[in-house]
């Protein structure tokens, strides 16, 4: 088959390899779609990832797909030819975290690589916990948004948005744009600090009531406290960029009371400063929401076969997949793609 495979830093190859084999519990996926991501395009630039992925590796790990072979001991209704979105990882379902139903941080988590290829094994486990049948009208293209969706479904549920609230969103990638589309569908005022235009015109487009480019803004903290009610801050901030200067941001947008959901990861080693009185006498709350559970990746299903959230809002083109190793140095320049459908 034809897969494109990670041998280190921006070292992105295309060629044939052999179709994986499958033991008695898994499932080979054709693979109908992929799409691209921030995470896989950070994989790309640093050559591996700690916990996902080590070269040399086929990677990717949004998509949909059909169901080319099982294992003898597949069940659960699954058939041959079955239309199926499967997850990127799943729980042990056994060790502290996941008896706490907080599978997200699952001590043996198992993560699954390899969805640029023609062809996927899906682990056993993952079958068993993480794989779902595609309802008859979802397309491949909107179930391939399951997992990124998922991830997005359980921030909200974890910042505790309430129809009416008003959130600010900052950072406008394609996270934060599903962020848009789901809060606003669900009642939230929205206000969104992005960094380009495009990215201001996407946020717009999604729900947004105001959006800014905080390159245009002397004081970003001002102006979006100027827009809540009586200067107070906003009710939620969700911060999706991931950098010290947007974090401290996120704790001075919120109002009393408010709720700060610090989505985006800082690289390793960074450092924030703030004044911890705000916290104490200001009673602000902070989450810090990392990745998803088997719950939300049922959720985002629903959500998109309820005509939530939709592919044709996100998905800016569609490529080959030998013109990978080309879209990654065409996004390494921050050109304003939101995600690229790839069809192997």
């Amino acid at each position: 088959m034809t897969a494109a495979v990670l041998y280190g830093r921006e070292d992105l190859k295309i060629e044939k390899v052999e179709i994986p084999a499958v033991g008695c519990d898994e499932v080979l996926v054709r693979v109908k779609v992929a799409l691209t991501d921030g995470t896989d395009l950070k994989v790309w630039k640093q050559g591996y990832h700690a916990r996902m992925i080590t070269p040399p590796a086929i990677f990717g790990h949004e998509l949909s797909g059909v169901v080319e072979l099982m294992g003898r001991e597949v069940n659960g209704g699954l058939r041959v030819g079955s239309r199926v979105v499967p997850a990127n990882s799943a729980p042990c379902e056994v060790c502290l975290f996941c008896r706490k139903n907080r599978e997200n941080l699952c001590e043996d988590l198992l993560f699954n690589n390899g969805a640029y290829a023609e062809y996927i094994r899906i682990p056993g486990r993952i079958v068993r916990q993480n794989m779902l049948e595609i309802p008859e009208h979802v397309s491949f293209l909107d179930a391939a948004m399951v997992e990124p969706l998922a991830c997005v479904l359980r921030g909200i549920d974890e910042t505790g948005v309430n129809s009416g609230d008003t959130v600010v969103l900052i950072g406008c990638g394609p996270i934060g744009l599903k962020f848009i589309r789901i809060l606003t569908g669900r009642g939230a005022r929205v206000i969104a600090l992005g960094k380009r235009w495009s990215q201001i015109r996407a946020a717009e487009r999604l729900g947004a009531r105001a959006a800014f480019d905080v390159s245009q803004l002397d004081n970003p903290v001002r102006v979006i406290r100027e827009l809540t009610e009586g200067g107070r801050g906003a009710d939620a901030v969700i911060e999706a960029v991931g950098s010290p200067t947007t974090w401290q941001w996120a704790i001075q947008m919120v109002r009393r009371g408010g709720t700060v959901n610090l989505f985006g990861g800082c690289p390793r080693g960074s450092q924030v400063e703030f004044d911890p009185t705000a916290l104490h006498y200001s009673e602000i709350t902070i989450k810090s929401t990392f990745h998803h559970t088997p719950r939300f990746i049922r959720e985002a299903l629903e959500a998109i076969a309820r005509g939530e959230i939709c592919a044709s809002d996100f998905v800016t083109g569609e490529i080959p997949l030998r013109e990978l190793p080309r879209m990654f140095e065409h996004m390494k320049h921050r050109n304003g793609e939101l995600k690229t459908a790839v069809i192997p």
